[in-house]
């Protein structure tokens, strides 16, 4: 129980410490709770300069509500941390 404890923890540590990874999260957990991730869904795939792999990655993480608010609050509370 405490390895995969340790694997979250350590998996938002390096979303917190990644610019761009926290701002993606960020605006998905955001537009989640909005209800209007969909239309970031379909810009997301119409991208052309993402690959299909990055691309079914962030879609299927988005798709993850729970995941998204943990990682958004996570992202909150440590901030003054980092």
């Amino acid at each position: 129980m405490l390895g995969l404890w340790q694997q979250d923890i350590e998996w938002l540590e390096a979303i917190s410490q990644d610019e761009d990874a926290r701002a993606l999260f960020l605006r998905m957990a955001t537009l989640s709770q909005e209800g209007r991730l969909e239309p970031f869904l379909t810009e997301l795939a119409r991208d052309d300069e993402l690959d299909d792999q990055t691309k079914g990655t962030v879609a299927e993480l988005a798709g993850h509500e729970a995941f998204l608010l943990a990682v958004a609050d996570y992202l909150r509370e440590t901030r003054v941390l980092h």
